[in-house]
């Protein structure tokens, strides 16, 4: 195995036995073959799109798959079998489809379109021959991955939308675009560079529609306090960022007496007002998903996953049979939910019965946390704010979105945000916010100085945001406003995130703990050239960079 792709890869340049995540070399292999076979399905959907023809069957198959291979999602090795095999038909498919319309492949050679095997043993041995180092320039391999990994980060969101009933075609025809562009040998790095901004222009778009999809289904997130503590009933914690199993989940826990809790990204889901109604919905428990095996071992009840962020259990864990996985997640054990058909809820049954026969959670911790500030929220404070900043009480805002992470480097956004002065407030949006949003950092004027927009996907919000208060203050460019950015990543979703706001224009980003191990350095200087984008220092001297003291 080769991989690369999240912020832990291990020396800081990639895993090659094992992945610092858990994912075993095996399963690493066969999630390059998925996305290779990708790669020809892309090529047939692409030139059947090209005679006004959209396969469904291709484009749900290319979110999934791509879903499925983001770090911490899946590290079931017999649904990737499953999943490879169903490419082969959906291949054959579309072969047929071509066919028909008369439409020939001759010219795109390409054993992507062609290869096929009967046994996973065959599968095994295919896959070791196509993963990210078979690209052998470096600049160009380093292209293609940051291209891959930026429309794994768009499928996340496509899928979460989906789900909701809301798509978007032209999504679809460039993650096949772009799927195909990383497997042509007759593009330069200029070419990619292109279609990596253009990737970033996606990330916008696919934002926005999850934001659409979310606000016209749940309604617009508001401001919460929400609880930290427990109550003396079993529970169920939910986990990942999918919030129509929140739907599904809490409908058919009402009236069981079972309490339902969140856990890391899901938190945000306390602030849409359509949750709210279920008395039962009663709180978040435990911290961000890298501490879910100290977490989960004092819940006491099953934990459902809605999406990434699996920490494999340990050896002596006592709650792995108490786990369950539902849509694009999985770990081999973990009994996984049945997709839902036809826009039916998922049964969830199960997982309510083994609920009923554990005891309640543990306490850990009490209190509340505040959250809720996405864009409609905040444009409602916006004279509070505006006046704030007018009058000197507000002097900076700082993003700090993103990923939170086990390593110990990311103490230092903890401390980034104890050290921020009195007049600054941090805007973000992510598990990152873990770092610091249970400090005592006060307020302004009655402005919370932490404004949580919710999942790592409501960075969008933060965008709304900065592009509102442009307009309020009649600037001409968004980086005139007194918004530094000090962003925290992790894995796919993140990359994407950083693209959206590369592509609306936002320069002089932060990145940390590390810059990623798969930029190579020249992509690393078109970046640090084009927009500014930088690693980060140490807390004392990024605070005189970014206050200019």
């Amino acid at each position: 195995m080769f991989c690369f792709q999240c912020q832990e890869a291990a020396q800081g340049t990639g895993c090659i036995r094992r992945g610092v995540c858990g994912k075993t070399d095996d399963v690493a292999n066969l999630q390059d073959l998925l996305i290779f076979l990708l790669r020809g399905i892309s090529i047939q959907a692409t030139r059947l799109r090209e005679k006004g023809i959209e396969v469904s069957k291709a484009n749900k198959l290319t979110v999934d798959a791509l879903f499925m291979t983001i770090t911490n999602a899946n590290f079931d090795k017999t649904r990737f079998e499953e999943k490879i095999r169903e490419a082969f038909a959906i291949r054959e498919e579309l072969n047929h489809m071509l066919s028909a319309a008369d439409i020939s492949l001759d010219n795109d050679a390409c054993d992507c379109l062609t290869w096929k095997a009967d046994t996973l043993t065959e599968m095994e041995e295919k896959a070791t021959q196509i993963g990210v180092l078979s690209t052998a320039n470096e600049d160009i391999r380093s292209l293609r991955e940051l291209l891959t990994y930026g429309i794994k980060g768009i499928a996340t969101y496509a899928e979460h939308a989906y789900n909701l009933g809301f798509e978007d075609s032209e999504l679809y025809a460039f993650m096949h675009e772009a799927l195909v562009a990383t497997r042509n040998d007759q593009l330069s790095a200029d070419d990619l560079t292109a279609l990596v901004l253009k990737c970033g222009n996606m990330g916008v778009k696919v934002m926005a529609l999850l934001d659409e999809a979310n606000t016209t289904t749940y309604g617009h997130p508001e401001i919460t306090q929400v609880s930290i503590g427990v109550r003396n009933n079993p529970a169920i914690l939910i986990s990942g960022h999918d919030l129509r199993d929140m739907q599904d989940l809490l409908e058919q826990t009402e009236g069981t007496g079972v309490d339902v809790y969140t856990h890391s990204e899901m938190l945000p889901a306390h602030y849409y007002p359509a949750f709210k109604k279920y008395k039962h919905f009663v709180g978040n428990y435990g911290s961000s998903w890298w501490k879910q095996t100290d977490d989960f071992e004092t819940f006491n009840g099953p934990i459902l996953f809605t999406t990434n962020c699996i920490v494999p259990p340990k050896a002596n864990a006592t709650y792995a049979d108490r786990v369950y996985t539902s849509g694009s997640s999985g770990f081999n054990g973990f009994p996984h939910i049945t997709d839902r058909v036809n826009g039916q809820p998922k049964d969830f049954s199960g997982l309510i019965e083994h609920a009923q026969r554990c005891p309640a959670p543990t306490e850990i911790e009490k209190g509340t946390i505040i959250g809720g500030f996405a864009h409609e929220q905040v444009f409602a404070l916006a004279d509070q704010v505006v006046e704030a900043v007018k009058t000197g009480a507000i002097r900076k805002f700082f993003v700090m979105a993103g990923c939170d992470g086990r390593m110990k480097s990311r103490e230092y956004y903890t401390q980034f945000a104890q050290q921020l002065p009195q007049d600054t407030v941090i805007l973000t949006a992510g598990c990152a916010k873990y770092r610091y949003n249970k400090l005592p950092l006060g307020d302004i004027n009655g402005i919370p100085r932490v404004l949580d927009a919710g999942q790592c996907n409501d960075s969008y919000s933060l965008v709304v945001i900065a592009l509102k208060l442009k307009e309020i203050f009649g600037l001409n460019d968004v980086n005139d406003l007194p918004i530094a950015y000090n962003i925290a990543w992790y894995e796919q979703k993140a990359v994407i995130v950083l693209l959206a706001l590369l592509s609306l224009g936002v320069k002089n980003i932060h990145l940390g703990p590390t810059l990623p191990a798969f930029l190579s350095p020249n992509v690393a200087d078109i970046l640090v050239n084009t927009f500014g984008l930088a690693g980060i220092g140490t807390v004392d001297e990024d605070m005189k960079l970014f206050l200019g003291e």
